[in-house]
Parts: C-alpha cells; sequence; structure tokens
C-alpha cells in the first residue's frame, strides 16, 4: 500500500482524500456510462474539494447515478424496460437460463436488464421486440437452438 493509499484511507469523512481540504456539499449534474456513452444526470449531491475540486460521491447517490443514466438511456433510445423484458420472458414460460440460451448470452445478462443494473442494446432491443411482436420469432429461435 502506498502512502497516498495509507492517507485516503485515514482521511476525515469532511476532508479531501487528495489535499486534506474541508469538503462542502454540492448539487450538480454527474455523467455515468451507458453501453459507451456518458449520460448526464442531474441533481445529485456529492462531496467537493474547494482547492483541488475533488469530488466524492456516496453510496446512495453513486446508486442512484448509475440507475437513472440507464432510466434516461432507455428513454432516450426507445428501449424496453427492465419489467418489460421480465414479463415478455415470463409470458412465454422461460427461466433467465432458457431465455438466455435462446438469445445466447449468459444468464447474468438478462438477470442484469430485468433488474435495471444494466440495458440492452439497440440490437438486442431490436430481437426483443420481434420476439414479443412477431408471432413465430420465438419457436424460429427455439428451433435454432436445438
Amino acid at each position: 500500500m502506498t502512502k497516498k493509499t495509507n492517507k485516503k484511507l485515514n482521511s476525515p469523512s469532511n476532508k479531501c482524500p487528495e489535499c486534506g481540504t474541508s469538503m462542502k456539499e454540492a448539487t450538480g449534474k454527474l455523467s455515468f456510462p451507458v453501453n459507451g456513452e456518458e449520460i448526464s444526470v442531474s441533481g445529485l449531491t456529492f462531496l467537493k474539494c474547494q482547492k483541488c475540486q475533488e469530488m466524492i460521491l456516496r453510496l446512495d447517490e453513486s446508486r442512484k447515478l448509475r440507475e437513472q443514466a440507464i432510466e434516461l438511456y432507455r428513454k432516450k433510445y426507445h428501449l424496453l424496460s427492465g419489467d418489460e423484458i421480465r414479463s415478455l420472458r415470463e409470458r412465454n414460460d422461460l427461466t433467465q437460463a432458457q431465455f438466455a440460451s435462446l438469445l445466447r448470452l449468459g444468464v447474468n445478462t438478462i438477470s442484469r436488464w430485468e433488474s435495471g443494473r444494466n440495458v440492452q442494446t439497440s440490437a438486442m432491443d431490436v430481437l426483443l421486440r420481434l420476439i414479443r411482436d412477431v408471432p413465430g420469432t420465438l419457436a424460429y429461435l427455439q428451433e435454432l437452438a436445438a
């Protein structure tokens, strides 16, 4: 462990881990990467150093940043929500593992989409909509997987 790391671990919560100056609470806009695109989320609260501009995001605000960025990305590109993906899978009586196998994905990917922790690509969203909207698509994918 370097001295800098030790300093960061031992710093009081209101002191900047970079320069030791007292940090102040601020509210503003931060960005989070979703599928390679930076998505800006407003109204987040964080600690900011007035001297070196270092920012620290609390755990609950970090979760809020990720969740809102994913939601904004889905809305921007008109992608199915996690609940819509889960509903599609359940309407077709498929487990996450079965659905993942048909889509040639890992089970964790389906779980992350449904829980809102990750977002599908636009191309995968088109395939999901085909399964939902075009009769016979699911049967075709099941034949391919057999």
